[in-house]
C-alpha cells in the first residue's frame, strides 16, 4: 500500500503526484523523474531543499525581472521570438537585457543571435555571457559544443545540472530583463527552470502557438502546466498569424485557424492574449544571418506587431514590480 501522502511535506512547485519528501517513496515513484531533488530524496539522507535554490535566489538579486518563453510544440517559432523580445527590450541602450537558452538538445539562440562559434569565458566571479551589444548578453550550450552539428545526447539529471550552473554560475551583472528560452513540451529542462527559480521569482510566461488546432492542443498543456507549478501567465503570442507580402504588404492565412486560433484559445481558458505576428519571409532570413529583424525591417507589419506584444510584456512586468514595492 503507498503512503500517506502528507500535504505539509509536498515543496512548493513540487511535480503533479509528488509523493512528499518524507514519504517512502520519496525520490522513487515516477513522479520524482526530473525533479531536481530526487537523488537527494531517493538517497535517505535528511531531506531539505536543494541548496542550488538559495544560491540562485542570491545570483539573480541583480536580475529585475525573468520571463520564460514556453510552447508545448516545437516549431512554433519560440526562439524566434525570444530573440526579437530581447532585441525589442534592449533597443533602449540603458536597460540590460540577457538572454539564457535552457533548449539543451536544440541550441538554435546562438545563430538567431549572430554569435555561433564563440566561446565562454569564466572569471572568479564566473561564466561571462557572450555580448551582441553592450546591453545585451546571451548564454546557451551551444557555446559548449565543438561543433553546432554535434547532438547532445544528455538524460535528466545531466540537463538538470547544466541548467543550475546556468542559473547559479553566469555573472550577468545588474539586469533589467532576462528572458529565459526552454524547449518544447513540460518536462525536466521546465521543472528545473522553475523549481530552481522559486526562491528568485519569475514574473511569468509568455506562451508561444500558431493558428492550427494541433498546435493549440499542446500550448493548452503548457497553459495547465503553468497553474500547476504556480507560474504567472504573461499571455499568449500567435505567431505565423497570417502571411505579409514583402512587396504589397497584403496578408492571407497560411494556417487556418480551424477552431478560433490563439485569441479564441486565451478567452476560453482566461489568460490574456498578447497579439498576433504575422509571417514575413525576412524574419527567418534574419535568423540565418543573426540579425535583429526589428531594425532591419522596421517598416514591416510584423514588426509593429513584435513591439506592440513587446510592450504589453514590459508592461506587465513594471506592474509585478509596483506590486512589489
Amino acid at each position: 500500500m503507498a503512503a500517506h501522502r502528507d500535504q505539509s511535506d509536498v515543496p512548493e512547485n513540487a511535480p503533479e503526484h509528488c509523493p512528499g519528501v518524507k514519504s517512502e517513496e520519496a525520490g522513487k515513484v515516477s513522479a520524482c523523474e526530473g525533479c531536481p531533488n530526487q537523488n537527494v530524496c531517493a538517497s535517505g539522507l535528511p531531506k531539505s531543499p536543494d541548496p542550488a535554490v538559495e544560491e540562485i535566489k542570491e545570483r539573480m538579486l541583480s536580475v529585475k525581472h525573468k520571463v520564460l518563453v514556453l510552447s508545448g510544440k516545437g516549431g512554433v517559432g519560440k526562439s524566434t521570438f525570444t530573440a526579437h523580445l530581447a532585441h525589442g527590450i534592449s533597443s533602449r541602450e540603458d536597460t540590460q537585457v540577457g538572454i539564457l537558452d535552457v533548449d539543451i538538445c536544440g541550441p538554435s539562440i546562438p545563430r538567431i543571435m549572430g554569435v555561433d562559434g564563440e566561446q565562454v569565458h569564466q572569471s572568479g566571479s564566473g561564466w561571462s555571457p557572450i555580448y551582441v551589444e553592450d546591453n545585451l548578453g546571451v548564454m546557451s550550450v551551444g557555446f559548449l559544443l565543438n561543433s553546432p552539428d554535434d547532438a547532445v545526447i544528455w538524460r535528466g539529471p545531466k540537463k538538470n545540472g547544466l541548467i543550475k550552473q546556468f542559473l547559479r554560475d553566469v555573472d550577468w551583472g545588474e539586469l533589467d530583463y532576462l528572458v529565459v528560452d526552454t524547449p518544447p513540451g513540460t518536462s525536466d529542462e521546465h521543472l528545473s527552470i522553475v523549481q530552481y527559480l522559486s526562491g528568485a521569482g519569475v514574473d511569468g510566461a509568455v506562451l508561444i502557438t500558431t493558428p492550427q488546432e494541433v498546435s493549440l492542443m499542446d500550448v493548452r498543456k503548457e497553459v495547465n502546466f503553468c497553474r500547476k507549478v504556480n507560474l504567472p501567465i504573461i499571455g499568449v503570442v500567435e505567431n505565423m498569424s497570417g502571411f505579409v507580402c514583402p512587396k504589397c504588404k497584403n496578408q492571407s492565412q497560411i494556417f487556418p485557424p480551424t477552431t478560433g486560433g490563439g485569441e479564441k484559445m486565451a478567452e476560453d481558458m482566461k489568460i490574456p492574449f498578447l497579439g498576433k505576428l504575422p509571417l514575413d519571409p525576412r524574419i527567418g532570413q534574419c535568423c540565418d544571418e543573426g540579425k535583429s529583424f526589428l531594425t532591419e525591417v522596421p517598416d514591416s507589419p510584423a514588426t509593429e506587431a513584435y513591439k506592440n506584444i513587446i510592450q504589453k510584456i514590459e508592461n506587465f512586468c513594471k506592474g509585478t514590480e509596483e506590486m512589489e514595492t
